[in-house]
């Protein structure tokens, strides 16, 4: 039977942020589809600051900004915002750039893409430890 989520449950996000990074850590490892690979981490990233602000009572805005979801993180004097600062400086604009025409392209850096991947998936950890079980 199909399970309902709820935009309103840190934990939903964090369901679908999971399931998103199996793709993005085989992408990562076997370097397949850097860009697309690239985008979907970026999306992790949202995925993870939204659960993380809903969960210390942020209204939930539809948005696609890290830089803005980061900001939310700032005045909210979440302590994982110094750590998401680098990645959302990183992926900030990756979510058009490499979806859309019209954009310069950057060449494939693996390594760095591999880190970002790293420090995701130590957010991601972060935020899930938080949620009630």
């Amino acid at each position: 039977m199909p399970r309902k989520t709820d935009s309103l449950n840190p934990a939903d996000w964090i369901l679908i942020a999971e399931s998103d990074m199996e793709l993005v850590r085989a992408g990562a490892e076997q370097e397949l589809g850097f860009a697309a690979t690239r985008s979907k981490l970026a999306e992790v990233l949202e995925k993870i600051l939204k659960a993380e602000l809903i969960r210390i009572g942020w209204e939930l805005e539809k948005t696609h900004d890290l830089n803005r979801l980061l900001q939310g993180l700032v005045e909210r004097k979440s302590e994982m915002a110094s750590a998401a600062e680098p990645l959302c400086d990183g992926l900030a604009q990756v979510y058009f750039v490499d979806r859309y025409p019209g954009f310069d392209l950057d060449d494939p850096d693996w390594p760095k893409l591999r880190e970002q991947v790293a420090g995701v998936t130590a957010l991601l950890k972060l935020v899930k430890a938080r949620l009630p079980k």
